[in-house]
């Protein structure tokens, strides 16, 4: 039995402990959140994955020193606004434990991706990240998952597969962290353009081509900040653009849902109840593509739905009447 700690009691954090626990492992939860803490240790419960009853291996303190102490490794899963700040208060215990950022995102204020705000912040940490296809709704369930652990330590991909590894879930390697972390935060941007595609009532022909010029963009981009061009067709790139645009588990469609059908942005965070990483991840990407000079005419179609008043139909009127093109 390991002992490993998870930082974020958020869902994806609780169902990647679920899955862990159900592994065989202890497993210890962070949360910022008395309440959360008290839910989980006596009630077996997440207010997120309402129908869970939490492992009997799994439990919670708001403490760092207490979840982090003989852990193997630290899976990072706070929402990528708070990386920082969470990442300053813990890593003191860090000491030579691999840190595997299992969020997606970026910083917005430095425009950085969050493994460069890791290692900004320690120097010495050994880095890794968790991506792919995965919505915890399943995950938490044992529904079969697929995902890749990126880092350019060969103990951590080893440490990580082996970990992870069961009947319900299969893990690669890469040692393409940028590629890796990069299509995972930026597929947020089209999940959410899906959501507002599927709000205005388009249909199946528009979601497939939403799907690859949008694959194409996030490409572009991806390859400019230092990914490889073939990670953004595996599962950290094509696998969870699929899923994320397709199912209403995401909360980032469901964001683009409600702005499609009229609602306010303040509307839509207040209806959805937890962090919607796209709408920070817009603005980051539509400031890096002006930056580096890259053609993104969805990202900046949306960016001027969320932030410049855009009605939706006419941004889909921009895009499909804009100059002639190869492909």
């Amino acid at each position: 039995m390991k002992k490993i700690a998870i930082i974020g009691s958020g869902s994806w954090g609780v169902a990647l402990a679920t899955h862990l626990a159900r592994c065989g492992n202890k497993v210890n939860i962070w949360s910022f959140s008395e309440q959360e803490k008290e839910q989980i240790n006596k009630e077996r419960k997440c207010k997120f994955l309402p129908d869970l009853v939490v492992h009997e291996n799994i439990t919670c303190s708001t403490n760092f020193e207490e979840v982090i102490q003989g852990a193997e490794f630290i899976l990072h899963v706070t929402p990528s606004k708070f990386t920082r700040d969470t990442f300053k208060q813990y890593k003191q215990y860090v000491e030579d434990k691999p840190v595997i950022i299992c969020s997606k995102g970026f910083e917005k204020e430095s425009l950085k991706t969050l493994d460069e705000v890791i290692l900004e912040e320690l120097p010495t940490a050994k880095v890794g990240v968790l991506s792919g296809p995965s919505h915890a709704e399943e995950v938490s369930i044992a529904v079969p998952t697929v995902l890749v652990i990126a880092s350019k330590h060969d103990e951590i991909l080893t440490m990580i597969q082996n970990s992870f590894m069961c009947n319900e879930m299969r893990i690669y390697t890469s040692e393409d962290v940028k590629g890796v972390e990069l299509g995972g935060a930026l597929k947020n941007i089209i999940a959410f353009c899906a959501g507002v595609a599927a709000g205005i009532g388009l249909g199946d022909n528009s979601f497939a081509a939403l799907i690859t010029r949008g694959l194409n963009e996030l490409t572009r981009l991806g390859v400019k900040l230092g990914g490889e061009k073939e990670t953004f067709y595996g599962l950290s790139g094509l696998g969870d653009l699929i899923v994320t645009c397709l199912s209403e588990h995401s909360r980032n469609r469901r964001a683009g849902k409600l702005i499609g059908q009229g609602k306010t942005l303040e509307e839509t965070k207040k209806e959805v109840g937890m962090v919607i990483e796209s709408i920070d991840n817009i603005e980051v990407a539509y400031q890096l593509c002006k930056i580096h000079k890259i053609d993104m005419p969805i990202v900046e179609a949306v960016y001027q739905v969320i932030y410049e008043n855009l009605d939706p139909q006419e941004a889909v009127k921009k895009l499909m009447t804009r100059n002639k093109k190869s492909e």
